[in-house]
């Protein structure tokens, strides 16, 4: 404790001293006259207080819910009971009833100064905001109920601050943990300079945006410029219950009179749909009038009251830029532009870039071996969110994995580089001032089951050192309306982060052929795909959709796709390459003939299936791979996919 502090804490006990012994006078005067006797000669003083500018928590107190002499009185004959032992007897000896050794509303109308009947209603300030309890007991008329002070507001007018009890758990601090970047501070500066300008109520500050750690270092930073505290309640944590919900708001708004804090609502998580919460967080943001945010994803619907609206976006790509070399220091210089390369890639708020550069440093190393590991530090960053929504497949297979068409293998590299070099076309060159519309890359990939779809995703992948997220569609796709839009804005806006590739299996789901619209379900599926298409092309990274029925797929929904790749069937020159690379170098093999292995009219991903169960069935015996362990797969695989295994393609092989 400071010295300040420690002269203001004596200051205040010796005013709060004074207070008492008036309230002491003024029992001992009521005794007297109930005994009949002359009244003590007590000689009052009257507190004084040093004339610095500050306030004794009396009168802090009284300015703040607007108390009347008659309650300030009350209130300080209930302090008076827990600050001092003489109080008790006293109570019990001024109303002549040895049986009530405490404060009651009866005491108080006959000994204090200025009684008023009025100061006992819920609505007049001790009641209302909860500075005093009434102890009611059956029987016992209201009047001579034990009345006690609360318990924050008597640590309070003894100069002590903290949370009140019955708010812990509920709401939790926010302390500005770094420095803003400029549009950050900006914005932060923006929320003060509102609530000091506005008259009441204030104007509810509304922050829009995905990013929920940068809005709480601007709201957090904003709060502490103009010297309040901040705390976070979560929207789902709003009582139902109407005594409940009261309670909250009471206790929320007299914390906000005693200690200058502000309530920050976090609600991106809420459901919209759920018309109880909405309800109850709507109830919230128009009862509390002190200062209060609010932050969301999108836009929220219009209250009855002031709001400012604020969009808080991802540091820009020159603030990001800006941030990684002053986070490295020195070491920038090692890295030879692989920083333009890391602000291409990836777009992350403050506290992930910090993370980033804190667990890179920590590797020893040379500039290419540092770059990797802020690579490697920046992906795992950006996964956390897409990772509950999406499987995350560890890319290993490279381009000599895949076997197709020298067409399709210029499309698939002619992807690679559009994906490696956007950053030089759209923002070197100018393209993405030119037009904000189909910045996106997005890709097709149609054909059979089996021809190698997910396998070129994760080329790619590894080739651009991306992770990669297979979603499946059949399960984004929802019945109910508005729900797939919902699910899909997820997975993006969870991927922007990374810039990782995701891989929407099952198009099939969602795409066909566009119908003639009779009703509501033909007009938001149509609603659906025209979404997907517009996050596909508005999206900072690669996004895949595999089809195994192109044809199905509305021709007008294929122009808005970048890249249409196919695989086609593989025929027999194609499958004895598969044959050939489907067995690691490690695995020991025995008169494995390739041309009679391609007669099997198959995919390569069955080709994998039985080439993996030959291995396991060679493994079991403790003998090579040899022509009989893959014949024996071969029976397993075409039962599974309920396919007759003919003479032709098996002929010579026992």
């Amino acid at each position: 404790m400071t010295a300040d502090q420690t002269t203001w804490t004596d200051a205040n006990q010796r005013y709060m001293m004074a207070a008492l012994a008036r309230i002491h006078a003024a029992l001992e005067r009521q005794r007297a006259r109930l005994d009949a006797v002359p009244p003590p000669d007590i000689e009052e003083v009257e507190p004084s207080w040093p004339d610095d500018g500050s306030v004794p928590t009396l009168v802090a107190l009284c300015q703040a819910f607007g108390l009347s002499p008659f309650e300030r009185d009350t209130l300080l004959l209930c302090a008076g009971m827990e600050l001092q032992s003489r109080f008790a007897p006293l109570c019990a000896a001024a109303q002549g009833d040895p049986a009530r050794p405490y404060p009651t509303f009866s005491l108080a109308l006959a000994a204090l100064d200025a009684p008023n009947w009025g100061a006992l209603t819920p609505d007049a300030p001790l009641r209302h905001w909860r500075l005093i309890e009434i102890a009611q007991q059956p029987g016992v008329p209201l009047t001579t109920s034990p009345l006690r002070i609360d318990e924050r507001i008597l640590h309070f007018l003894t100069g002590l601050q903290y949370l009140d009890e019955r708010l812990v758990g509920l709401v939790e601090p926010i302390w500005p943990e770094s420095e803003l970047i400029a549009s950050h501070l900006t914005l932060a500066q923006r929320i003060g300079a509102a609530w000091t300008r506005a008259q009441e109520p204030l104007p509810l500050i509304q922050l829009c945006g995905a990013d929920e750690t940068c809005k709480r270092e601007i709201a957090a930073t904003g709060c502490a410029a103009v010297g309040l505290r901040l705390f976070c309640l979560h929207a789902d944590s709003v009582p139902a219950n109407a005594s409940e919900f009261e309670g909250l708001a009471r206790l929320w708004e007299r914390e906000t009179a005693l200690t200058s804090c502000a309530l920050y609502v976090a609600a991106e998580t809420i459901d919209l749909a759920d018309a109880r919460v909405v309800t109850n967080l709507t109830r919230l943001l128009e009862r509390i009038r002190g200062p209060l945010l609010l932050s969301v994803r999108d836009r929220w619907r219009a209250l009855r009251r002031p709001i400012l609206t604020l969009e808080v976006d991802k540091p820009s790509a020159e603030e990001q830029r800006e941030l990684w070399q002053a986070l490295l220091g020195d070491q920038a210089a090692r890295l030879n532009g692989h920083v333009d390369g890391l602000v291409a890639q990836f777009n992350l708020s403050v506290p992930a870039i910090r993370s980033s550069v804190e667990q890179a440093l920590g590797a020893d190393g040379t500039g290419d071996q540092l770059a990797t590991e802020l690579w490697a530090a920046s992906r795992a960053q950006a996964r956390p969110r897409l990772d509950d929504m999406a499987q995350r497949i560890a890319p290993i297979a490279t381009w000599d994995a895949l076997i197709l068409p020298d067409a399709e293998q210029r499309l698939l590299h002619e992807i690679a580089n559009q994906v490696a070099q956007r950053t030089t076309v759209y923002e070197t060159w100018g393209f993405a001032a030119a037009s904000s519309r189909g910045m996106g890359i997005s890709a097709l990939f149609a054909g059979p089951s089996g021809t190698g779809k997910t396998m070129a995703a994760e080329v790619l992948a590894n080739a651009l050192r991306l992770d990669l997220y297979l979603v499946d569609l059949s399960g984004v796709v929802s019945k109910y309306i508005g729900e797939t839009e919902k699910n899909l804005r997820r997975v993006f806006d969870a991927a922007e982060d990374g810039g990782a590739i995701l891989f929407f299996d099952e198009a099939d789901a969602l795409f066909g052929k566009r119908s003639e619209v009779k009703d509501s379900h033909d007009r938001y599926a149509n609603i659906e795909i025209n979404y997907l298409l517009q996050r596909m092309e508005s999206y900072r990274g690669l996004a895949v959709l595999a089809t195994n029925r192109k044809g199905d797929i509305d021709p007008a929904f294929l122009r808005r796709i970048r890249f249409m790749v196919s695989f086609p069937f593989p025929e027999t020159a194609q499958r004895i390459e598969i044959w050939r690379r489907v067995f690691p170098p490690q695995t020991p093999t025995e008169g494995l003939d390739l041309p009679r292995l391609a007669r099997l009219n198959i995919a390569g991903g069955n080709i994998r299936n039985i080439a993996l169960n030959g291995a396991f069935l060679a493994a079991g015996n403790g003998e090579p791979v040899r022509m009989a362990h893959l014949l024996q797969a071969a029976r397993i695989e075409y039962a599974k996919i309920e396919k007759p295994l003919n003479a032709a393609e098996i002929g010579g092989w026992a």
